[in-house]
């Protein structure tokens, strides 16, 4: 295949099978494909508009899955399926289903109990949800649209701003956001909050 990736600190690098899921010939450079998947996750974000998503409906396998798949089904032909191989982060890949089950009933109770605000419910959902790594690609913005769609369909209120520029390329902005995330491993999520509202 003739697909060149240079990844970036903090980027997942897919292993040659899942590069063969790739449904876009034309694709050659990691800035094509950065291109491809905005263009996919655009739609994926117009898809959202007006609809109505209960937390049940949100936090569920099903949501997650499709949500993926509406983001990267144009470019991925496994796009909205777990992944099936290790990543340099992430829980085994056995443990995904298990895994993302414990953070979805774990986040219904939050919003149940009222057991953090808005923000901090969204982004320690958005934090867990990227630790697991789900999917073989995708994983934060993924989590960041969860995070967005929380604020918005939950608590009625606006998106993220995620520091005001697309996170795929490596700027400061994107280490300012490693940075938080480290930090957030660490169970110290104040940075990671105040970058996704920078």
């Amino acid at each position: 295949m003739g697909l060149t990736i240079k990844y970036i600190d903090g980027q997942t690098p897919l292993n040659e099978e899942e590069q063969e899921g790739l449904k876009i010939a034309v694709i050659t450079t990691r800035e094509e494909l950065d291109e491809f998947e905005q263009l996919n996750i655009e739609k994926a974000i117009h898809w959202t508009i007006g609809k109505k998503i209960k937390p049940e409906q949100l936090f569920s396998e099903k949501f997650i899955k499709d949500l993926h798949k509406k983001m990267y089904g144009d470019v991925w032909k496994w796009a909205g399926e777990f992944r099936t191989s290790e990543k340099n982060i992430g829980v085994k890949s056995y443990l995904i289903a298990t895994q993302l089950k414990q953070l979805l009933d774990d986040a219904s109770f939050w919003v149940k109990n009222n057991t953090y605000n808005a923000e901090e419910l969204a982004i320690r959902f958005k934090h867990r949800l990227v630790s697991i790594h789900c999917f073989a690609n995708g994983n934060g913005r993924h989590s960041r649209l969860m995070a967005d769609l929380i604020m918005e369909k939950i608590y009625h209120k606006n998106f993220f701003s995620w520091g005001g520029t697309n996170l795929v390329k490596a700027t400061k902005t994107r280490e300012n956001y490693i940075k938080a995330i480290k930090k957030a491993d660490k169970q110290d999520i104040s940075q990671l909050i105040a970058f996704a509202k920078s």
